[in-house]
């Protein structure tokens, strides 16, 4: 079986590159080969590859930057997604798609489920709930993944952000009053991989399961506490230079200037998910730590200047 892997140079995408090739011959275009914003492309790309199942783990994830860049972000996170099922649908490929909890407003007191009203505050949770809509209009055989505050030891994110920052500022500001769970590429791979592995084989697995699932970890933190328990963990393991985590000041989300509107509330239930493929998922802490003991994070926390970060 050919599979196809949009994003594939992402921080998840890298992780799910080895994952998804013991299904088949993988196919993971670099955006430059690939680019999902150019419809006629995508589409010449789709019927010539062929592929009998596609993961799209691309998206345009810049919240601040979409508010101003709406056109690519609506291009890459509500077209694509919808020209990708529609092709799978021709192709009879089922699709696994990745979307976020910021297809939520937040004001819900509890974890929401899948079948919750949305009801997006910024650009990119808008697109990225249209993309669901037009995934479930044109494909019979897709899962749409929903998670949180992803984060993990390739590309650009708020872990590497706070260690980089950690070893330079005399201390932080982060927000506290948004509240979800941080999870781990390697979680989100992992759970994928055992979802795939429920069926017959991977395809069917999907047909048999078709539907919107939360994957996120267990529990819950706000922004400030786990950029706090970034540095103990790190401290622990030996990178005594960094700020002292008590150094790591809350902030209200009012009081910090940010382009797009955040959700308060970004917990995701996923009892659901657990039922349907008797599977269980490890909390954010535990998978924070093992995230920090990867050799693949050990170079340090490179360059992440660029990410956008809830709270600095």
């Amino acid at each position: 079986m050919r599979i196809l892997l949009t994003g594939a140079s992402g921080q998840l995408g890298q992780v799910l590159q080895p994952m998804l090739a013991r299904h088949g011959e993988l196919l993971a275009p670099s955006s430059r080969e690939l680019d999902l914003a150019d419809r006629q492309a995508l589409q010449s790309f789709l019927q010539q590859a062929r592929p009998g199942l596609i993961v799209n783990a691309a998206a345009y994830t810049a919240v601040d930057k979409a508010e101003s860049d709406v056109a690519r972000a609506e291009a890459v996170n509500a077209l694509a997604p919808m020209i990708l099922a529609q092709q799978a649908q021709m192709l009879g490929a089922p699709l696994v798609h990745f979307s976020t909890d910021y297809v939520f407003d937040g004001k819900s007191a509890r974890p929401y489920v899948e079948t919750d009203p949305t009801g997006p505050l910024n650009v990119y949770g808008r697109t990225k709930l249209a993309g669901e809509q037009g995934i479930a209009a044109h494909c019979d055989a897709y899962w749409i993944l929903r998670t949180s505050w992803v984060y993990g030891c390739y590309g650009s994110n708020f872990l590497k952000t706070m260690w980089r920052l950690a070893g330079e500022r005399e201390y932080l500001t982060v927000v506290d009053d948004q509240i979800g769970a941080p999870t781990w590429t390697h979680t989100i791979a992992d759970t994928l991989a055992r979802m795939l592995a429920h069926g017959a084989d991977a395809q069917q697995s999907v047909r048999d399961t078709t539907g919107l699932y939360h994957l996120s970890a267990g529990g819950a933190t706000s922004w400030h506490g786990f950029a706090q328990r970034i540095l103990q963990l790190l401290r622990a393991q030996g990178e005594t230079a960094l700020l002292d985590p008590a150094l790591v000041r809350p902030i209200a989300s009012d009081a910090y200037p940010a382009i797009a509107q955040r959700p308060r509330n970004s917990r995701l239930d996923t009892g659901l998910l657990r039922r349907t493929f008797s599977l269980s998922l490890p909390t954010w802490e535990e998978a924070l730590e093992r995230c920090l003991h990867a050799p693949s994070l050990r170079d340090g926390p490179g360059q992440a200047s660029g990410t956008p970060t809830p709270g600095l």
